[in-house]
């Protein structure tokens, strides 16, 4: 048979896949009453991966307003039926454990880089222990310590990196955050040990493990590709290292509760069954810490520092801000290190964080697999176990409905609305300290029920020293009179600015304060 005859019939047999699919939907917005409105797509298994992919508000928002607030789309072959607005994000954050389940989404993706028997390879009730051991690293005492951590790796950074040589210049302000913030999040959340070797060994081996958080290891996290062989042999290499600063420990006995840093006190926790927490569990937690604790804060802090290069009047108001709060010896001198106590007095910083989260969330999609079929309160759908649920709590953040001029960046706005403060009826413990629910607030850049994160106050408070500490030395401005702030990359499972990121930059000085 000829190349021409076998590619009419691959032709052929193409289109009538395509028109047996149209058949399908057609049948199904006639007959199936059970099942969300089907979003309309022409090849099947690809479905409407294309346009999720590259704009997922875009089609959130164009979805909905064909479909309402409930539809299902096809993503790479799986059902996703997405429930947008608050209604929705109650709906599947709020889930029962019966009923929706997020380890069977993110495991695949997470146990490779984080590694076995922590996060998403555990079950739930193992999850919750272990996140109350680490919030020993979030306590109050614990989060006044970090300030001035996080103050010296930012100083330290703008006085000896090649990105801030001299007086002015221009930088890669994406490449920078990610450094600074490595940097933050080892001091703060890891110890003496590994922030010494975050400059050198650690480096190369993060960028590594990084490569595995890309979209294509959602569907083919052990396949042989080049990126996820130097993920694995960076987790492996990793986890030798953790395990060694652990086994130094112990064989030099210093593991004393005055000394307590996050190894330490991992090394002190034992779960309600009595059993120790294993050293590679240890291992594997240190690991997801310092991934957590730089990934989001990676990327809120290069569009915080986006958007002020954009609004250079906004940079100079921090700056006016630390001046009039920040209490002096000398009212005309220079303003001392910060402290924690500072930071509750610099409402504008806190609100470009807040902003900056609403406008630039870093993750669009949260999934939970169906493992009952789960009646939709107050509709006639009933959402089968071959779905997956997907809530997008950005959607609300970037509606008129609740923030009038959405799409702008306006920090200001948070000076009369406030955000919502946690209802009684919202504050719940699943076994980690009380913290609110979250699914009332259209405002929810941490996510929200028992999944929400809970190294939120850490996030706030590393980005608020961060933006601090770099307004009060620097002064940033867009390059040739561009305006605005670049587009969002999706590529990434965290939503990044697409490259170039360029940047400029002055140093303050006596003259020019």
């Amino acid at each position: 048979m000829s190349k021409l005859w076998i590619g009419a019939y691959a032709l052929l047999a193409f289109v009538a896949v395509v028109v047996l699919n149209l058949i399908y939907q057609a049948l199904f917005r006639a007959f199936n009453k059970t099942r969300p409105p089907l979003v309309f797509h022409w090849v099947p298994f690809v479905g409407s991966t294309i346009h999720y992919g590259m704009d997922p508000y875009d089609f959130f928002f164009s979805c909905r307003e064909k479909y309402g607030d409930i539809f299902t789309f096809i993503l790479l072959g799986r059902p996703t039926t997405v429930y947008l607005g608050t209604k929705g994000n109650e709906f599947i954050l709020n889930g029962k454990l019966k009923d929706v389940n997020a380890e069977e989404v993110y495991s695949p993706l997470t146990t490779p880089v984080f590694g076995s028997d922590v996060v998403y390879d555990c079950p739930n009730s193992k999850l919750i222990e272990q996140k109350k051991f680490i919030k020993f690293g979030l306590s109050q005492a614990a989060l006044e310590a970090h300030v001035p951590l996080i103050e010296k790796e930012v100083m330290d950074y703008l006085a000896m990196s090649p990105n801030f040589h001299g007086t002015s210049g221009t930088v890669d302000i994406s490449s920078a955050m990610a450094e600074i913030t490595i940097f933050t999040a080892g001091s703060a959340l890891q110890g003496e040990e590994v922030r010494s070797k975050l400059t050198t060994e650690f480096a190369v081996l993060y960028h590594d493990l990084d490569k595995g958080f890309t979209p294509i290891n959602f569907m083919l996290p052990w396949a042989p590709l080049p990126h996820n062989k130097k993920r694995d042999a960076a987790h492996a290499r990793m986890r030798a290292i953790y395990v060694d600063i652990i086994n130094k420990r112990r064989n030099a006995g210093d593991n004393v509760p005055e000394k307590l840093d996050m190894i330490g006190n991992l090394m002190q926790c034992t779960y309600k069954n009595g059993q120790p927490l294993p050293d590679k569990e240890i291992a594997h937690i240190m690991i997801t810490l310092l991934m957590a604790g730089q990934h989001s804060s990676s990327s809120i802090s290069s569009w915080i520092m986006l958007r002020l290069a954009s609004q250079p009047n906004v940079v100079e108001e921090l700056y006016q801000e630390q001046l009039a709060n920040i209490e002096r010896t000398d009212p005309n001198g220079p303003l001392p290190p910060l402290q924690f106590k500072d930071l509750d007095n610099l409402p504008l910083h806190q609100n470009v964080i807040r902003e900056t989260l609403r406008v630039n969330g870093s993750i669009h999609s949260l999934l939970r697999k169906v493992k009952n079929p789960i009646p939709v309160p107050d509709t006639p759908y009933v959402i089968p176990t071959s779905h997956v649920l997907l809530a997008a709590p950005g959607v609300t953040a970037l509606s008129d409905e609740y923030f009038p001029n959405a799409m702008a960046w306006d920090p200001h706005r948070w000076e009369t609305q406030a955000p919502e403060e946690d209802k009684k009826e919202d504050i719940v413990d699943y076994g980690y300290g009380a913290m609110s629910k979250g699914t009332s607030s259209p405002y929810l850049p941490f996510g929200a029920g028992r999944h929400r994160c809970i190294g939120e106050k850490f996030a706030y408070l590393n980005l608020a020293v961060i933006i601090a500490t770099m307004v009060r030395n620097m002064r940033f401005h867009n390059l040739d009179g561009k305006k605005g702030v670049p587009n969002t990359d999706y590529t990434s499972l965290f939503s990044g600015p697409l490259k170039p990121t360029r940047i400029g930059w002055e140093r303050r000085t006596a003259k020019n304060i």
